[in-house]
């Protein structure tokens, strides 16, 4: 996919605010968690969207003057987290869930007060199968979107909390192109993960470096979440009970013999690093099991959501209809100085072939939300 599971998994109401003196330029964090410097893809797709905030409020101040600016925040913050909702569910979950997609995420039907949308423990675990789509650099590129900046490809463990490096290093529009160029890395069953998050976790911060794939690991322990066969019940899906068994859910006898020899039984191994271990689903990118423990997830937080944007109470058919023309391409193109994107952002693009001009793309008609 064009960007990163790891950035793209984001709240994208969320908001960064860059604060400029004589002295110095400093981040200042407004999102109510101090890990939204974690790293630059994530502080990039913050800053779009506080962009594209404060963009389409001066619109809206031009079609309605007369509205004051709690009227202007609301139907704004009602306008990107609509925007969120359209990107992850028309245009990233069916790549991620493939042929699993309308299995797990069926026709939407309006809002259902039974059902809970609130966030399940084990799907805490489950999205961080991203951790294994982080390639090792993170790339940029310049304004032909070639590697001749001088930090085009900068080693990933170098880049944890390192805010500085946007304000010095040639801002967002560098760190976007890399991403609508470079691709995820393919999370494969011998390398799941890369030693820039294994071995150098935030190394610079730390006497010595993390390894994330332990951290998750150890969570789910932490938390008490019940093993790899529990959750596969929980799914309807087939429980191996011996390393034969094993070995043909995962397509692979080599690792199947690891993980008993490890775990000793496939009712021990620890839920994410098994569902990790499963071949992906038809077009996904993600096993059996994460398809169906985040498909469910996503399919609560759309169906128990009683503001979710189709909902008929929270805009109009039109305003609908303004929503759906929306793309994340466009969102890029009115908060930078690029001038080319790639029309489908979430795969993986080739310049120029799979780019056009930001003439060419769609914006949002915000006429509907004129009184």
């Amino acid at each position: 996919k064009g960007f990163g599971s790891e950035q793209a998994n984001i709240c994208f109401c969320s908001f960064v605010f860059i604060a400029k003196t004589k002295q110095n330029m400093s981040w200042f964090n407004f999102v109510g968690d101090a890990r939204l410097n974690e790293n630059l893809g994530l502080i990039t797709i913050h800053t779009l969207f506080l962009r594209e905030h404060n963009r389409i409020v001066g619109e809206l101040k031009k079609l309605n003057p007369h509205w004051n600016g709690e009227k202007l925040y609301q139907e704004t913050r009602k306008i990107i987290g609509a925007l969120n909702q359209i990107f992850t569910y028309r245009d990233y979950l069916p790549l991620l869930l493939g042929n699993d997609f309308y299995k797990r995420l069926p026709v939407y039907r309006g809002y259902n007060k039974n059902v809970d949308p609130s966030i399940s423990n084990v799907f805490s675990l489950a999205f961080r199968f991203g951790h294994g789509t982080v390639p090792p650099f993170v790339p940029r590129l310049d304004e032909k979107f070639q590697n001749s900046l001088p930090y085009s490809r900068t080693p990933l463990h170098l880049t944890f909390m390192a805010s500085w490096r946007i304000v010095v290093e040639g801002g967002i529009d560098p760190l976007v192109r890399g991403f609508m160029i470079d691709h995820s890395k393919l999370m494969r069953q011998d390398q799941m993960m890369v030693e820039e998050l294994q071995e150098r976790l935030f190394a610079q911060l730390k006497h010595i470096g993390l390894d994330l794939s332990a951290l998750n690991l150890q969570r789910g322990r932490d938390h008490g979440l019940p093993g790899y066969n529990a959750w596969r019940r929980f799914c309807g899906l087939s429980a191996p009970s011996n390393e034969a068994q094993l070995a043909t859910v995962l397509c692979n006898r080599k690792l199947a013999k690891q993980f008993i020899n490890l775990y000793g039984t496939p009712e021990n191994i620890d839920i994410w690093i098994g569902a990790m271990a499963e071949p992906f689903v038809p077009n996904g990118r993600v096993g059996p099991l994460m398809a169906c423990l985040i498909g469910t997830q996503f399919r609560k937080l759309r169906d128990g959501d009683r503001y979710w944007w189709r909902n008929r109470e929270v805009f109009t058919s039109w305003q609908r209809r303004a929503l759906r023309s929306e793309s994340f391409s466009r969102v890029i193109c009115d908060n930078t100085h690029i001038k080319e994107v790639s029309r489908d952002i979430f795969r993986m693009n080739r310049y120029p072939r799979d780019f056009v001009s930001c003439y060419d793309i769609k914006g949002l008609d915000l006429s509907a939300w004129k009184d």
